[in-house]
């Protein structure tokens, strides 16, 4: 089976002194996942990653880098490896390329956790949760 890489990007802003992630329906609207895509080959897996995250969710923010873990899923005869950063939001778009076909939500990490249904996606919203109320 094919390898393909991608990466993908967690959103988060702080609301009331409390972390929330966005996630966004998948194009079909069947499913909430992160933001993620093919890496162009003149872009690097983060700036690829914060490219994502305005196409597909409207929102801008600083990435942090290095990535924060991998997850991988297979799809049409593809195994996919997506590499994940986190991003602090700045700005959230009223409009941007793919608000027609998709939804997007602020939540709690926890609340991720449960809507995602790639249990490697769920794993690294743990992770992501964990190390940010640690102070990491």
């Amino acid at each position: 089976m094919p390898t393909v890489w991608q990466s993908g990007i967690i959103p988060y802003r702080i609301n009331q002194g409390k972390i929330e992630v966005l996630l966004i329906t998948t194009s079909s609207g069947k499913h909430w996942v992160i933001p993620k895509g093919w890496i162009a080959p003149w872009m690097t897996s983060s700036s690829s990653a914060a490219k994502e995250a305005i196409e597909e969710a409207g929102v801008i923010g600083t990435v942090t880098t290095p990535a924060i873990g991998r997850y991988s899923t297979q799809k049409l005869g593809y195994s996919y490896q997506i590499e994940v950063f986190s991003m602090r939001v700045e700005e959230e778009l009223e409009t941007y390329p793919e608000a027609k076909r998709r939804q997007r939500q602020w939540m709690s990490p926890s609340q991720a956790v449960k809507k995602v249904r790639s249990l490697e996606l769920k794993r690294l919203l743990i992770q992501f949760r964990e190390s940010y109320t640690s102070g990491e």
